[in-house]
């Protein structure tokens, strides 16, 4: 084959490629950066971490979970500080991100043309496309590079829009407007770093559905989303499920050693003292007080026995280096 050919055809494939990787990621963009996940997929690409753990996630400690990520590697996922619609509840879904950056006369018209020629409306305000990508479930999360006036990423008509399609909310790193009209949207909730009467300008997303940086954490699309009042935690979705069953295990510990504390049956040991005796009263509570778990017993009973396998191993010396 020509040298000529061969050019050619490199460059006609790579033409196609950047074609079709323009805002909007392709699917086989976002599955590059979530090759480890091995379950459902929404058509996009996103992993689709199952509805019965996104109910779950509402009830699980940040700390437990933090302890969970960090102690595996995963050192930047919690962005603190937030204002919220309603600090008192908790959102949690699957994460859709987008990134803005500010405007460029170039890129602005490269992008409404894209917006043009597929259809969308409207083409030329491409702050309410990421809007209609969102499914129930998702929770629309942008970097919004910490903009607050001029950077509002949304108002109440757009608002609207996010809680008729996830009927969870946003986390945004920027600034919100229409903040009380927002409260009244039922089902809907945000977190954001500020309120400005002012509207969107100067400012246009990049890239929807591609690895983001919120504050101090990265997010990739498909992790799972925990906001509430301590912050915002976002855990990879080859993670979701290990991390929400490690933390309400995590929990129903802590239970038992707070009713032991109340009780003064713990002596001077209020927060460790976990020898083989009391892991035998802490499962006779569980069976107790069966409302207390929220994974199933099959989960439960692999939890313990592998925490008590880790405790012997511990109290064996197992694995210890010489002269430990």
């Amino acid at each position: 084959m020509k040298k000529s050919t061969i050019a050619a055809l490199i460059t006609s494939t790579l033409l196609g490629t950047f074609a079709h990787a323009q805002v909007k990621q392709t699917k086989e963009q976002i599955m590059f950066y979530t090759a480890d996940w091995k379950g459902e997929r929404f058509p996009d690409g996103r992993p689709k971490v199952p509805d019965d753990l996104l109910k779950r996630a509402l009830d699980v400690s940040t700390e437990d979970v933090w302890d969970f990520l960090r102690g595996r590697g995963y050192e930047n996922q919690f962005e603190g500080t937030w204002q919220a619609l309603h600090m008192d509840k908790a959102v949690t879904g699957r994460a859709l991100t987008v990134q803005y950056m500010p405007s460029r006369p170039d890129v602005t018209k490269a992008e409404a043309a894209e917006g043009k020629s597929e259809g969308r409306i409207p083409w030329e305000f491409n702050n309410s496309w990421p809007i209609q990508e969102l499914v129930q479930g998702d929770v629309y999360v942008a970097d919004g590079y910490g903009k607050i006036a001029d950077g509002t990423l949304i108002g109440s008509n757009l608002g609207n829009g996010i809680a008729a399609h996830t009927h969870s909310g946003f986390i945004f790193n920027g600034g919100i407007r229409d903040q009380e009209e927002n409260r009244e949207i039922p089902d809907f909730n945000g977190f954001y770093k500020g309120y400005d009467p002012s509207f969107w300008m100067q400012e246009e997303i990049t890239c929807i559905n591609c690895p983001i940086r919120i504050g101090h954490a990265v997010v990739l699309p498909g992790d799972l989303v925990i906001a509430n009042a301590e912050g915002v935690l976002f855990v990879p979705a080859i993670l979701a499920e290990q991390a929400i069953s490690t933390a309400e295990f995590t929990n129903l510990m802590d239970a038992y050693n707070f009713e032991l504390n109340r009780e003064g049956k713990n002596g001077g040991q209020f927060e460790g003292g976990w020898n083989a005796e009391k892991f035998a009263g802490f499962k006779q509570w569980v069976e107790a007080h069966p409302d207390q778990l929220k994974m199933t017993k099959e989960e439960f009973e692999q939890m313990y026995n592998e925490t008590m396998e880790r405790m012997n191993r511990r109290n064996s010396g197992a694995g210890r280096p010489p002269g430990h």
